[in-house]
Formats: C-alpha cells, sequence, structure tokens
C-alpha cells in the first residue's frame, strides 16, 4: 500500500481527495494511506505559531524550519515504521521542476512519498537546503502561484492515486490517458448521436475497430502538433514519427484546412 504523508497547516482540505471520487474509493480499499501533519503541533512556542516576519523586511510572513523539520521526520519516520524503507520527499513550490507523466509514473512505484506544503511567502531557505540535502525535490504543478501547497499535493496525490493497480474500473483507462504516449487525448463522444445538428464522426459508430484506433491516433497526433507544439516538438526530440503517423498527421492538417 502506498504510504502518503503530507505537511500541512490546514488538514481538512485534503478531505476533497479522501472522500470523493476514485481517489475516496481507492481509499476506502486501502490502495494507499494518507497521514496528515500539522506543524503546529511541533511548534514549541506558547502560541504555536509556525510563521514570522522576514529578515530584510517585505510583505507577508515566512514559515519557521523548526517546526516544519520536526514535521518532515515525524512523517519519514511513520513511514518507515509502516514499511516504506526509503520514502521519497517533495516540496511542492512554483520554482520547482514540472511534474508531468513520466515523474507520475516514477512516484507510483514509489513505497511511500512525504510532502510539504508551504504558505504564506514561502519556508525559511535554509530548511529547503536542508531537506534538498537529505534528497528531497522542489515540484511544481505549474507557472503560477497558489495560496498555498495543499492544492498542488493533492494534484500529485491524485495523479499518482490513478496509476496504482486496482483504483480504476477498467485496467486500460491509465494507459489511455493523455500524455502516456507523449500525446494529447484524441476526442471523445457518447450518446445521442446527434447533438444540437452535430453528428458523431461515422467511424466511431462503425464498428471497424482498426479504423477507429486510426482516427483516433491521427486526432491525438493533430491535436498535439496543434495546440501544444511544445509537446510535439518534445515527443520528435525523442524520436522520429513512424511514416503512418506522419501520413495520419498530414491527414489531419488537410483536413483543417479543408474545414
Amino acid at each position: 500500500m502506498l504510504q502518503f504523508d503530507v505537511v500541512t497547516l490546514f488538514p481538512p482540505m485534503f478531505d476533497a481527495i479522501t472522500e470523493s471520487g476514485i481517489t475516496g474509493r481507492a481509499r476506502e480499499k486501502r490502495l494507499y494511506e494518507l497521514v496528515l501533519w500539522n506543524p503546529r503541533d511541533f511548534a514549541t512556542n506558547s502560541y504555536r505559531a509556525v510563521d514570522d516576519r522576514p529578515y530584510g523586511g517585505g510583505p507577508g510572513m515566512v514559515m519557521m524550519a523548526e517546526p516544519l523539520e520536526k514535521a518532515v521526520s515525524a512523517a519519514r519516520q511513520r513511514q518507515i515504521s509502516a514499511g516504506a524503507r526509503k520514502p521519497r520527499m517533495l516540496y511542492l513550490s512554483p520554482q520547482g521542476k514540472l511534474l508531468t507523466h513520466a515523474l507520475v509514473k516514477e512516484l507510483a512505484a514509489e513505497q511511500g512519498i512525504v510532502m510539504l506544503a508551504g504558505r504564506y511567502e514561502g519556508v525559511d531557505e535554509r530548511l529547503i537546503a536542508r531537506l534538498q540535502d537529505d534528497g528531497a525535490e522542489e515540484v511544481s504543478i505549474g507557472d503560477y502561484v497558489l495560496s498555498g501547497g495543499e492544492l498542488a499535493a493533492m494534484v500529485v496525490m491524485d495523479s499518482v492515486i490513478r496509476q496504482l493497480p486496482g483504483v480504476l474500473g477498467d485496467a486500460e483507462s491509465a494507459n489511455q490517458d493523455s500524455f502516456v504516449n507523449g500525446l494529447l487525448d484524441h476526442p471523445h463522444y457518447t450518446r445521442p448521436e446527434v447533438y444540437e445538428g452535430t453528428v458523431v464522426p461515422p467511424v466511431l459508430v462503425s464498428g471497424n475497430h482498426a479504423e477507429i484506433n486510426r482516427w483516433r491516433l491521427k486526432q491525438a497526433l493533430g491535436r498535439t502538433a496543434q495546440r501544444r507544439p511544445d509537446l510535439m516538438a518534445q515527443l520528435m526530440h525523442k524520436r522520429a514519427l513512424s511514416a503512418d503517423e506522419q501520413k495520419l498527421l498530414d491527414e489531419f492538417r488537410k483536413e483543417v484546412q479543408g474545414a
């Protein structure tokens, strides 16, 4: 069972992921465990304060190193006791490396993940350095700023949990997600066959699975080239498109130009 431990000032926020949907059902099936640690419980002052004014002045407050480090240490020890020999440590930060599907797959293979969700103006840099010396990584979910790391931690959890065996009802669902093969997903349709005058692409109701798979790959290639040329460039940096893939991409472009 994958172990998650999160250091956060707002443990109730995580009810959103543990009580609902796929991740809620996965927890009920004991496919993962989540333990939350409030750094205020490790504060040594009478006010249980975990933040203070920044040296050098400026707006906002900075989270103090000592209570956070104690909470992280407690989380790690719990995971080791639960069988996670070497927990992976993540600090959720807009300055970290981007969360990608490849990283998600890596994390899903771990025994335990400890995450630190920062707040306010950030965390004392000395703690970040100490954690990095101990193997911690800074991870970002995108180039924007959130009010805290909790939402980012839940994004990591959701993306990782759905990769665990037994979580999704259809074992193939995770393999067909966007980004699995480096491409965006193809379009999806359901009943009714005609909606507001727009008809489902005929190939999808043809029953010809080879043609359906061909159409889906063409759409995935075309959408990626059209909407995320950066992803297409990354894919082509890793490998050249096959002759069939290039033909499908060319077809997609001609169809779009002729529309």
